[in-house]
């Protein structure tokens, strides 16, 4: 089956990050998504990032609403509905480690689980929080980036070569493989875009058209473009009727191999490089650490004029610290100190006042008696 080629048996699950504009029908994708694969035998694991959502259309199973309350968050922070958004997924972020093992141990039993994303898309591709979560799924699982884009709105050239640009953006933000779902096929067929993108020609004869100055900028832009085209991915799909789907797993499949192929190598030698230079840090230290405990060690035989400690390891150094000989426990400081004689240098100032006291309580009882 199409649905499962992009997710061999025993293999790690397929991420699928779903970005697209507000109104592109971006979470009706996912819910069309995983009832495709639910009626395929291979239920999904789902999760939901968008905390201002009032419902969702699908069972979720990690939701960011039932771990950060939005409202709540705007309230106390004192934020509009972005920046209450913004903080939402950055609060979240922080469990994200959770979200991560939850994951793993599904990983037998989904093989592909797929992240709705808010629909200010600008809020999870261009925030910490986005960066965090994305690199987090790309770094131990295959990852794929699905932009949803609204076909239906997407008939002028500008407004084309808009969602173009910020699909190429979002390309080079993420460095994962990417796959363009032109939806609403249902309301107009895709091919145009298509032509648009396979054709300069065809594309220019549509901006002729156009008289406003953006025109002349997006003739421009649609050069400059031809590289990102000649790789990307399209399909067209219809979420409302499930039309496209199989294209789409058989997309998918390929931005699988693309990760296998090009994207984990790199993350892996990123990791590598990463963990070098922990352990170099890590060795530095302990090198300063030796070194400032010979120095000491060093110090300490030449006050005590001890042979025996300078043979001494700093480790055996430190564990030596605090165990005194019986010489060292009598020649300690406290010992040259008379404790009886600073007793009495203590009492006999008050002794003396108490008696002065008790001399002039007589004298005056004795003038009374007189």
């Amino acid at each position: 089956m199409a649905a499962a080629a992009g997710a061999p048996a025993g293999a790690a699950p397929v991420c699928v990050l779903v970005l697209g504009m507000a109104g592109s029908g971006k979470t009706t994708f996912v819910q069309r998504l995983a009832a495709h694969l639910h009626g395929q035998r291979c239920p999904p694991y789902v999760i939901n990032l968008d905390p201002a959502v009032h419902s969702l259309p699908f069972p979720a199973n990690i939701d960011i609403r039932d771990t950060v309350k939005y409202k709540e968050v705007m309230k106390q922070y004192g934020l509009g509905p972005n920046g209450g958004i913004v903080t939402s997924l950055n609060l979240f972020a922080t469990r994200f480690d959770q979200v991560m093992k939850f994951i793993e141990k599904r990983q037998n039993a989904s093989k592909y689980v797929i992240i709705d994303t808010p629909g200010q898309i600008e809020v999870f591709t261009w925030s910490a929080s986005g960066t965090i979560i994305t690199e987090a799924l790309a770094s131990s699982f295959p990852s794929v980036v699905v932009y949803v884009m609204d076909t239906s709105r997407s008939t002028n050239p500008i407004t084309f070569m808009s969602n173009m640009l910020y699909a190429c953006s979002i390309l080079y933000k993420t460095k994962l493989p990417f796959i363009v779902v032109m939806n609403k096929t249902d309301i107009i067929d895709h091919s145009f875009a298509v032509e648009w993108m396979q054709d300069f020609e065809t594309f220019q004869d549509a901006l002729n058209q156009e008289t406003s100055y953006v025109s002349n900028l997006t003739r421009s832009m649609s050069l400059v473009l031809d590289e990102f085209y000649s790789s990307l991915k399209v399909v067209g799909v219809s979420a409302v009727l499930g039309t496209g789907l199989e294209e789409f797993f058989t997309q998918l499949s390929k931005a699988v191999d693309e990760y296998e192929r090009e994207y984990r190598p790199e993350y892996e030698r990123l990791r590598k490089t990463l963990e070098e230079a922990q352990e170099k840090q890590k060795k530095e230290q302990l090198e300063h650490l030796w070194k400032d405990m010979g120095s000491v060690c060093m110090q300490s035989s030449t006050l005590a004029g001890s042979g025996d400690a300078s043979a001494m390891s700093p480790s055996e150094l430190i564990l030596t610290r605090g165990t005194l000989d019986e010489e060292e426990e009598r020649d300690s400081d406290t010992d040259d100190i008379d404790h009886e004689v600073t007793e009495e240098s203590h009492e006999e100032p008050a002794f003396r006042n108490f008696m002065q006291d008790m001399r002039m309580k007589c004298q005056r009882k004795s003038n009374l008696n007189e």
